[in-house]
């Protein structure tokens, strides 16, 4: 690559410069420094400016309809740089996150019963889900295909390397997916799923391809009171301001990297933020509003990204807010019910959901169009929101025993946030496979 600055003149051309009268002693001291530091920092100008041309999705985000042509032929030249893993490219002007669901009598692409690591919550046809409509969905582009999920062109990418899936139980919904996807052709002596650091680290290993698949708890990304990854359903939630090394210490040297964070920030209009530690006796805490919180937490895990990824080895993608069904007068149901007996989904291509922050989709816009670093938004937001047949609803493992009062109104406690697998998830994952090796 070509330096993005013109060499600086000579030395002796400046002292003859200076010769002549032409260059005050101060300029001439200006000019000295000036060629120190294009010395000295060179390299890091250099990878400044070549992040520009990193490829990250922007114009797969929710403020896309608000480019201009200028940012389209942008776009294009950032395509001409070939990303890591990457084998092709989408089709030109193709938005992968923009599209319909139609019926697939091929799926699901795996059975449930088939993968031993769906945890007991995400299992709706052991909990007696009595219909599987919601598994047999594909995931249709408007104008282009989806690339179909190659579980042997992943595998072989994979070897030697590692993937992680950093945040929260959704993370963890797609990482078990991902997993799913995977393990069926890595013969059953040859990998191992093992919990490490009081269960915050989830590692699947294939000792044949030397490869791990790995999730670890921090549902903020930075430190909080919720990082047990048992022990977590605190109401009263605090984060750490600055803490985000903290987790990123067992995230360095991952070669994939997916992030997610959003639900555990929406306690309300306002969020508390540590500014100290919390080992200090006296805490200084104060109140942020939500929007401001959460965009304290993508600006330290885009600075995190920064300084301890490669772009010319690694890539990172951030999986975009998975929405929730609690309220099913959002799409015209009955005042007081959810996603509980939901057997359909939502047909209004313009459906958004009370429990999908639009505030919080610009924020992740604002802060990631600002950024040089890149990474790549995987947009499930919106496609996802047609899907409140999709949910684990009743049919999941329950840990506390439900009350009388609860088996007789099921809508009191139907988990419309996560999702059941086989399911939705693996559509996110086969999105991911799209933007990794065709972004």
């Amino acid at each position: 690559m070509k330096p993005p600055f013109s060499p600086p003149p000579s030395s002796s051309s400046l002292l003859s410069l200076r010769g002549k009268g032409r260059l005050s002693p101060y300029l001439f001291t200006l000019f000295l420094f000036i060629l120190f530091v294009a010395v000295l920092y060179g390299e890091d100008f250099m990878c400044i400016f070549g992040e520009q041309l990193q490829l990250y999705s922007t114009a797969d985000t929710f403020f896309a309809s608000s480019s201009s042509s200028s940012s389209s032929s942008s776009q294009r030249v950032k395509r001409e740089r070939k990303l890591p893993f990457a084998v092709g490219k989408t089709e030109e002007g193709c938005d992968v996150f923009s599209g319909r669901w139609v019926r697939d009598e091929m799926r699901p692409l795996y059975e449930e019963a088939d993968c031993p690591y769906i945890q007991p919550q995400l299992t709706c046809q052991e909990h007696g889900r009595p219909d599987t409509g919601y598994r047999q969905w594909r995931w249709q582009p408007h104008g282009c295909d989806l690339p179909k999920f190659n579980a042997s062109m992943m595998l072989e990418t994979l070897r030697g390397k590692r993937m992680m899936f950093v945040g929260d139980s959704l993370n963890r919904g797609q990482f078990v997916s991902f997993v799913c996807l995977l393990h069926h052709l890595i013969p059953p002596h040859q990998k191992s799923m093992q919990t490490f650091d009081h269960d915050s680290l989830t590692v699947f290993t294939a000792k044949v391809y030397n490869y791990s698949i790995e999730f670890y708890w921090a549902p903020f990304l930075l430190e909080s009171n919720s990082d047990n990854a048992v022990v977590h359903r605190i109401s009263d939630r605090v984060v750490r301001k600055g803490s985000i090394n903290k987790h990123g210490q067992h995230w360095k040297n991952v070669d994939i990297m997916v992030f997610n964070t959003y639900l555990w920030w929406m306690t309300g209009l306002k969020m508390k933020i540590l500014l100290g530690s919390f080992d200090d006796e006296v805490k200084e805490i104060v109140e942020v509003s939500t929007e401001d919180a959460y965009r304290m937490g993508m600006k330290s895990m885009l600075r995190w990204v920064k300084l301890n990824m490669d772009p010319k080895k690694t890539r990172v993608f951030f999986t975009s807010m998975s929405p929730s069904h609690q309220k099913s007068i959002d799409w015209g149901g009955e005042a007081g019910k959810n996603c509980y007996n939901e057997t359909s989904m939502i047909e209004d291509p313009n459906y958004w959901g009370s429990d999908s922050r639009k505030s919080i989709m610009q924020v992740i816009g604002e802060v990631f169009k600002k950024s040089k670093v890149p990474i790549t938004l995987l947009n499930i937001t919106q496609l996802s929101s047609y899907r409140k047949d999709a949910h684990t609803s009743i049919y999941k493992k329950q840990w506390s025993p439900l009350t009388p009062e609860q088996l007789a109104n099921p809508v009191s406690y139907a988990d419309c946030v996560h999702w059941c697998l086989p399911g939705l998830q693996d559509t996110w994952n086969e999105l991911l496979f799209a933007k990794l090796f065709y972004p």
